[in-house]
């Protein structure tokens, strides 16, 4: 699987996009958050924050219960704002 890190999130990984082979317990977002923050320290300290870091599966908006089955590619990125 692709993972891919947006903004200041790939600052803290140290890398824009990677790719994964997750260990068969990974079945949702919120379980591949905790495996990443378990890789990297700063993406923990992110992820700590509710709502800092959002997620999209295969390009469509997910939420922490989303299951990764199929997936091919998750990104994470902080809350976008404009104007």
């Amino acid at each position: 699987m692709r993972i891919r890190y947006f903004a200041w999130l790939k600052q803290r990984v140290g890398r824009a996009e990677e790719e994964v082979v997750l260990p068969n317990e990974i079945a949702t977002v919120g379980q591949l958050k905790a495996w990443l923050a378990g890789r990297y320290p700063r993406f923990a300290e992110a992820c700590a924050a509710t709502g800092v870091v959002k997620a999209a599966v295969d390009q469509e908006f997910a939420e922490d219960d989303r299951p990764l089955a199929g997936a091919r590619e998750v990104a994470f990125f902080p809350p976008v704002t404009g104007g």
